[in-house]
C-alpha cells in the first residue's frame, strides 16, 4: 500500500489542509479495523483510501482518527493530485463512488474539481438553540449578522452553518465538549462558522470545527464549503455560474483557498467545489 500526506487547497507545504492518502490499486479494501488503526496513525483529519474500479472509476472510503465518513473534500482533492501526479491518471473526468452516492471529479491540469452530493436543508434552530451555538463558540447573539441565521446544511455532511460578523471570527474559542454535545444532538458533524467578505477578494472567511470527530479545528474542508455556497445561493448572496473563494485556516497558521460552483438548471441544483494541492510525503505500508 502506497501512503502519501498531501497538503490539500494551497500550493503551499506544509499549510493548507493535511490529508492522508492510501492507494490500493485495483486490490479490495483491506478490514475496517487497518484503515481506522491507519487514519489513526497518520492523525489527519481524514485519511482516504483509494480503490480502482475501472479505466476511469473509482472507489474511495474516508476516515477520521475516530470513523468513518460518508465524504470529504479535501482528501478527494488530495487523491486525485495523488494519481495525477503519480501518472496514474490523465486530466479529464472520472467517476467517483462514496458513500454519499456516486460523483464525478475532474482532473485538471494544476486543479481537481468534485462534485458534491445533492444539497438539503437540515434543521433550522429557535432563539435559544441558537444562543446554545454562539455561547459554545464563546460569542453571543449580538455576533450573529443582521438577516441571517444558523442552518444545518448537506452537501455531503450535514453541518451546522455557524454566521458570524467580522471581528466574532477570530475571537472565537470553542467549548468541544459542548460543540461535540451539539453535534451529536443535532446529528452533524461539526459547525462551520462564517463572516462574509465585502472587498470582493473573497466571498467568506470560514473556521471549522469537529472535536465529535476528534478534529478540534480544520485548515480547509470541502463540503462545508459546498454546503455554505448552497446556504448562500438559498438566501440571494450567491449566484449560479459564479465563482466563490472561501479562505479558511487562517487561525491555524494554515491558509487555504477553497472555490466553488453552483449551477441550477430545469429546478436541478449542483455544486462543485475545487483547489489545488501539494505532494508533501511518501512511503509504503510494510506487511507484518
Amino acid at each position: 500500500m502506497e501512503l502519501y500526506v498531501v497538503d490539500a487547497f494551497t500550493t503551499v507545504r506544509f499549510s493548507g489542509n493535511q490529508a492522508g492518502v492510501a492507494l490500493l490499486g485495483d486490490r479490495p479494501f483491506p478490514e475496517e479495523g487497518l484503515m481506522q488503526a491507519l487514519a489513526g496513525e497518520l492523525k489527519h483529519s481524514e485519511t482516504a483510501f483509494v480503490r480502482r474500479i475501472g479505466d476511469r472509476a473509482f472507489h474511495i472510503r474516508y476516515f477520521t482518527p475516530a470513523g468513518e465518513v460518508d465524504l470529504c473534500g479535501h482528501a478527494t482533492i488530495a487523491a486525485f493530485t495523488v494519481l495525477r501526479e503519480i501518472g496514474g491518471i490523465e486530466t479529464g473526468l472520472y467517476a467517483l463512488r462514496t458513500r454519499s452516492g456516486d460523483l464525478e471529479v475532474e482532473a485538471g491540469a494544476d486543479s481537481v474539481w468534485m462534485d458534491m452530493a445533492p444539497p438539503r436543508d437540515g434543521q433550522s434552530f429557535s432563539e435559544e438553540e441558537q444562543a446554545e451555538l454562539y455561547a459554545a463558540c464563546g460569542l453571543g447573539l449580538e455576533d450573529r449578522p443582521e438577516g441571517l441565521e444558523p442552518q444545518a446544511v448537506s452537501t455531503g455532511l450535514l453541518d451546522i452553518l455557524l454566521p458570524v460578523k467580522g471581528a466574532a471570527l477570530d475571537r472565537a474559542v470553542q467549548n468541544e465538549a459542548e460543540v461535540a454535545r451539539l453535534s451529536e444532538r443535532c446529528g452533524v458533524v461539526g459547525v462551520h462558522m462564517f463572516c462574509l467578505e465585502g472587498d470582493g477578494a473573497a466571498t467568506a472567511r470560514c473556521r471549522n470545527f469537529a472535536p465529535l470527530y476528534a478534529i478540534p479545528e480544520e485548515a480547509a474542508t470541502g463540503t462545508s464549503n459546498g454546503a455554505l455556497t448552497y446556504y448562500l445561493y438559498r438566501r440571494g448572496l450567491a449566484s449560479p455560474g459564479g465563482e466563490n473563494r472561501f479562505i479558511q485556516g487562517e487561525a491555524m497558521g494554515k491558509p487555504s483557498e477553497i472555490l466553488s460552483r453552483l449551477t441550477e438548471a430545469d429546478g436541478d441544483v449542483r455544486v462543485r467545489v475545487g483547489g489545488r494541492a501539494v505532494i508533501t510525503l511518501r512511503c509504503d505500508l510494510l506487511e507484518p
